[in-house]
C-alpha cells in the first residue's frame, strides 16, 4: 500500500471524528489548511503539510476529549515521526513546528491569544502556555519556522463549519509527488 493509500484510509476511518471541541470533523479541517495554503499559492510541500498537520490526532487513537481529560497527546511529534518515513523535512518540520508556533505568536503578537478559539486556548496550556523570550528566538533558529508560522495561521482559520473546498481526492497527485521526494 502507498502511504497516500494509507493516509486515505487513515481519513476515512478516523477523518469524520470531531476536531477537538471545534465545529468541524478532522477532515474538513485538514482540507480546509490545504485549501488555504493552496489559494495562497504555497509549495506543493507546504500545502501537503497543511493537510497533514493534524495527522497525529489521527493515529494517536486518544480520543477527541484528550485535552478535557488534562492530556497534551503531543500531536504534532507524533504526525512528524510518523510522516518521517514517507516525507521529506519541508512537509515533516512545519508539522513538528505548528503547536511551537502557536505559543510563538502568543508570545510576539499581542491581537492572536485573543483570536484563539477556546478549545485551542486550551490546548494551549497543555502544550506549555506562551512562549517565553529565550524560547521564541530558539524557535525562530529554526529552518522551517517561517512555513511553520504560516501553517499555524491555517490551522487556526480552517474551522468554517460547511466551508466548501476540495475533498481529498484533490491532493492525491500532491501526496504522490511530495512522498517520492524522500
Amino acid at each position: 500500500m502507498s502511504v497516500t493509500d494509507e493516509i486515505f484510509e487513515i481519513f476515512a476511518r478516523r477523518g469524520d471524528e470531531a476536531y477537538f471541541g471545534e465545529p468541524v470533523s478532522q477532515t474538513e479541517h485538514a482540507l480546509q489548511a490545504a485549501y488555504q495554503a493552496e489559494q495562497e499559492g504555497a509549495a506543493q510541500t507546504l500545502i501537503v503539510a497543511a493537510l497533514l498537520h493534524d495527522i497525529g490526532h489521527l493515529i494517536h487513537g486518544m480520543g477527541e476529549d484528550i485535552a478535557d481529560r488534562g492530556v497534551d497527546a503531543r500531536h504534532e511529534a507524533a504526525g512528524e515521526a510518523w510522516l518521517a518515513r514517507h516525507f521529506p523535512p519541508a512537509v515533516t518540520e512545519p508539522v513538528k513546528l505548528h503547536v511551537a508556533a502557536k505559543r510563538y505568536l502568543c508570545h510576539t503578537d499581542p491581537e492572536y491569544f485573543s483570536q484563539l478559539s477556546p478549545a485551542s486556548v486550551q490546548s494551549l496550556a497543555l502544550q506549555g502556555g506562551p512562549f517565553s523570550e529565550r524560547e521564541a528566538r530558539a524557535f525562530e533558529s529554526h529552518r522551517h519556522y517561517r512555513e511553520a508560522l504560516r501553517l499555524r495561521r491555517w490551522d487556526d482559520a480552517a474551522k468554517i463549519p460547511g466551508l466548501e473546498v476540495p475533498k481529498l481526492e484533490h491532493y492525491r497527485s500532491a501526496l504522490n509527488a511530495v512522498a517520492r521526494q524522500t
